[in-house]
């Protein structure tokens, strides 16, 4: 929903996008890119520029829309028009093979179950989409820098396999442009098909997990959870390190006191998975070994507030907290494993966080039916007048009541009684 404001805020739909055959999917195009961007900066702490693996700067909203144009181009011009084939033919088989030939004959090598070109005629077509005020024309090194991020080099990962050195092979829709060589090949069904969004979080925190803006990311993830947290009247602390007589434990990355109530956060970002296998891998190495250290954090957090009067009184506490309000959770950018417990304590989403402490869950459902198509003007105006009806806190926000959502998973008890339904 936070996309549905900023794209009303920057009025698209008086842009001429592409053709003007085009212009509304070019225009969801441009809000599905807004809406990846929001995720990426809001839960994943990525900033509005990253660098790519050669060291260039991207604008991450320029690189995801130009994703999004290419998913709206290959399904406008692949797989809708083999769809109406398919109508035609005596199934797929003749469908794509006259989808072919009407390609061959057309000149529009986009009608084939592959496209190919060379760099320079790859990046004049990204070109037209980095357009902006200031450079009207588009801007060719940011195109450059787009295709490069999205390009997954197969020769040199071919080398890298024969060379025996470590590293991450990309799938196809995480970098879908294809290099052989000098050649750049995509493959329409995927990219039309594919979700970006999810391309982009594994492009950057799956296979880019070593950049060296990672760490800033994480740092930037645990910031703005303490700023909402303190917008809830919460005392915050990030960061903080035990003394080393207390057996090192490691960083804590965030505290948390409201009341007498003590919360202790181990904040993941890690990447989306595709398979129970990769699941499972998270759940008995990343989340086990979470789980471990924040026993061992809760522990040394415990220990300084009650024998350090300076320390204790600087997170708004008058004595140490009892033991049924220590909290210790491991908030996870990812949604695996999700309400299970390590080593005791409680794994949730960090975007559940966010929209617990934001009371914002509502948005969830399809707001006054604005997604439906089926808003009622004069019912927003009455469900307006009874936000009861909508909030998590009917009695105002407390933290026993937010500790009761995220414990019970109320934010999403919505949507599971619609599923259920």
């Amino acid at each position: 929903m936070d996309a549905f404001v900023a794209y009303v805020a920057a009025d698209p739909g008086r842009w001429a996008i592409g053709r003007p055959e085009n212009g509304d999917a070019n225009r969801l195009a441009w809000l599905r890119a807004l809406q990846a961007q929001l995720c990426l900066r809001e839960v994943y702490g990525v900033a509005d520029a990253v660098a790519t693996d050669g060291g260039e700067r991207v604008d991450v909203f320029r690189a995801l829309l130009s994703l999004n144009l290419m998913s709206m181009f290959f399904q406008a011009d692949f797989l809708a028009a083999f769809a109406t084939r398919i109508e035609a033919e005596a199934g797929w088989i003749g469908a794509l093979q006259r989808l072919a030939f009407d390609g061959l004959r057309e000149g529009m090598q986009n009608r084939l179950p592959l496209t190919w070109s060379g760099r320079d005629a790859k990046v004049a077509n990204i070109t037209g989409w980095t357009v902006t005020a200031a450079q009207p024309q588009g801007d060719a090194s940011m195109a450059s820098a787009i295709l490069d991020f999205w390009t997954y080099d197969l020769v040199a990962m071919s080398a890298q396999f024969k060379g025996d050195v470590p590293g991450l092979r990309p799938h196809f829709y995480e970098r879908p442009v294809l290099k052989f060589g000098s050649t750049l090949v995509q493959l329409p069904w995927i990219v039309g098909l594919q979700n970006n969004s999810t391309a982009a979080i594994n492009n950057l925190r799956r296979l880019g997990a070593r950049r060296g803006q990672a760490r800033d990311e994480t740092q930037r993830i645990e910031a703005a959870l303490a700023r909402l947290l303190e917008s809830r009247s919460f005392t915050t602390l990030l960061n903080w390190k035990p003394p080393r007589d207390e057996g090192d434990p490691g960083e804590v990355d965030v505290i948390a006191t409201l009341g007498q109530h003590l919360f202790v956060l181990e904040v993941k970002s890690t990447f989306l998975r595709r398979s129970q296998q990769e699941a499972w891998l998270h759940a008995s190495s990343t989340l086990r070994k979470a789980g471990r250290q924040l026993q061992r954090k809760l522990a040394a957090v415990s220990q300084a507030i009650g024998s350090d009067l300076e320390f204790r009184t600087s997170l708004g506490l008058t004595e140490p907290p009892p033991l049924h309000q220590q909290h210790g959770w491991i908030v996870d950018t990812c949604i695996e494993c999700d309400h299970q417990h390590f080593s005791g304590f409680l794994k949730v989403s960090i975007e559940e966080v966010l929209i617990a402490l934001r009371d914002d869950r509502y948005l969830l459902n399809d707001p006054e039916g604005l997604l439906s198509g089926t808003y009622d003007a004069d019912q927003s105006v009455e469900d307006d007048t009874h936000p009861s009806a909508r909030t998590l806190y009917p009695e105002g926000f407390r933290v026993e009541r937010f500790i009761e959502v995220i414990e019970t998973e109320a934010v999403w008890e919505e949507i599971a009684a619609g599923t259920s339904a």
